[in-house]
C-alpha cells in the first residue's frame, strides 16, 4: 500500500492497531493518550519518500553511518545554531538515552553525578545503571518558570561529584534556558571541575517566539571541552521509532572514554534510521515552522483550560501542570476515570503534577481539553 503524503497536521490518523505504544496502552478503554512524547502528526513527506527510496533495495543489513549523515548533521547545527563542529567530535548512537548512560559509565564507582529535577524519567535511572551515586537537586519555581538553583546545587555538591546532567530544553517543565542561566551553570561547572551532559533533543521545538535554544557548548565555548551534548531529529520530526542520535564531544580524551563504553552497551543504528535522520537534518522546508504554528495554537488553547496550574512553557510540546490542590490519592486513576492518559509527575521526580502532551490534531485536543476541564474541577 502506498504511503499517503502531504497529510495535514489537523488530520486525525487512526493509530490503534498499529502497535503504537502511546495508543495501545489503555486497550479498549475510552481513554485518550496524552502521556508519552510521541506526536499524533504524520511524519514529513520528505522522510517517508527517503524511506520508500531506500526500500527499493531488498536488503536491510547491518549498516555503518554514511558520511552524508554526518555532513547533514554538521550543516543542520550551522543552520539552526551557527555552530560549526568538527567531524571527529561526533559520535553516532542508537538514541539519546544510551548516550546519557554511556556518559555516566565513563566515571568510576566512587564518583557521583548531579541531576536537577523534575526531569525526563530515564535520567533518574542513570546512577543505578552506571553504579554511581546520584544527587538529585530540585529546580525552583520563580514567577511560573522553573530555574536551576545554582546556589543550592553548590550546597548539595559532594567531594566526589564529577558530572552534571541536564535537559535543555527542559523536560518536563518546558524551559529553554537563557544565556544568563547557561553562563551561571558554566561557571558552576568550571569552578567545581565538573563535566556536563546536556540532552538537547527538543532543541527545535521552541513554543515561545521570544525564547531560543542555545547549545551550551556553543553559547559558552569556554566549557566546550567539559561537555557532551546529545541531539536527535526524532522528536521534532516525529520518528521516535527510527531512533538515531549524535553526541557532540569536543574533547578528544572525554570522547575516547565515551566511545569505549559502547562495547556491549549499545547496538548499531539501522539503515532506515540513518536515512530518516539524514532527511531531517537536510530539511530547510516550512515543515517545522508549520508544526510550531500548530503547537503554539494548541498550547494557547490548553492554557485556557489549565490556567495558572500550568508552568510557563517556552519549549517542547509537553505541558507541566500542578494538580496538588486536588488532593488526589491516585493521580493516574483520577485522570483515567475522566478518560485521560497523562504522565504522573512522580516518575519525573515531583509528585502532585502531571505532564500533558498537546502535540495532536485539533479534534483530538478538543475532546482532551473537555475531559481535562472536567477532571480539574472535580
Amino acid at each position: 500500500m502506498a504511503i499517503p503524503l502531504a497529510t495535514p497536521l489537523n488530520q486525525v490518523i487512526q493509530r490503534k492497531g498499529t502497535q503504537s505504544t502511546k495508543w495501545e496502552k489503555y486497550g479498549d478503554r475510552d481513554i485518550l493518550p496524552f502521556w508519552i512524547a510521541d506526536m499524533d502528526f504524520a511524519s514529513p513527506d520528505f522522510v517517508l519518500q527517503a524511506l520508500q527510496q531506500r526500500l527499493e533495495h531488498p536488503i536491510l543489513g547491518y549498516s555503518q553511518q554514511p558520511d552524508s549523515l554526518t555532513q547533514a548533521f554538521q550543516g543542520w547545527l550551522v543552520h539552526h545554531f551557527g555552530w560549526q563542529v568538527r567531524e571527529e567530535w561526533i559520535v553516532w548512537l542508537p538514541g539519546v538515552v544510551p548516550g546519557l548512560n554511556m556518559a555516566a559509565h565513563t566515571l568510576t564507582s566512587d564518583q557521583s553525578i548531579m541531576i536537577p529535577t523534575p526531569v525526563y524519567y530515564p535520567f533518574l535511572a542513570i546512577g543505578e545503571n552506571a553504579h554511581v551515586e546520584q544527587i538529585l537537586t530540585p529546580l525552583r519555581l520563580v514567577n511560573g518558570r522553573w530555574e536551576m538553583d545554582i546556589d543550592h546545587m553548590g550546597q548539595q555538591l559532594a567531594k566526589n561529584t564529577k558530572m552534571v546532567f541536564i535537559a535543555n530544553p527542559q523536560n518536563p517543565t518546558g524551559r529553554a534556558y537563557s544565556l544568563k542561566e547557561l553562563q551561571a551553570l558554566a561557571e558552576f561547572i568550571q569552578t567545581n571541575d565538573l563535566l556536563l551532559v546536556s540532552d538537547d533533543i527538543h532543541c527545535n521545538l521552541i513554543i515561545d517566539p521570544l525564547a531560543q535554544h542555545l547549545p551550551i557548548a556553543h553559547a559558552v565555548p569556554e566549557i566546550a571541552k567539559r561537555t557532551i551534548t546529545l541531539f536527535a531529529a526524532t522528536k521534532t520530526y516525529n520518528i521516535p521509532g527510527l531512533s538515531c542520535a549524535a553526541a557532540v564531544i569536543p574533547d578528544a580524551q572525554l570522547r575516547a572514554r565515551f566511545q569505549a563504553k559502547e562495547q556491549g552497551l549499545v547496538s548499531g543504528v539501522g539503515p532506515l534510521n540513518h536515512i530518516a535522520s539524514e532527511a531531517c537534518f537536510n530539511d530547510r522546508s516550512d515543515w517545522v515552522p508549520n508544526l510550531l504554528t500548530q503547537l503554539r495554537s494548541n498550547y494557547e488553547r490548553l492554557q485556557t483550560v489549565a490556567g495558572p496550574r500550568m508552568s510557563t512553557l517556552e519549549a517542547t510540546y509537553l505541558a507541566w501542570i500542578d494538580v496538588r490542590d486536588l488532593g488526589l490519592n491516585d493521580i493516574d486513576a483520577h485522570f483515567e476515570n475522566h478518560g485521560l492518559g497523562v504522565s504522573n509527575g512522580k516518575q519525573f521526580g515531583l509528585e502532585g503534577h502531571i505532564r500533558f502532551n498537546f502535540a495532536c490534531p485539533e479534534a483530538t485536543l478538543n475532546e482532551g481539553l473537555a475531559r481535562l476541564r472536567e477532571s480539574l474541577s472535580t
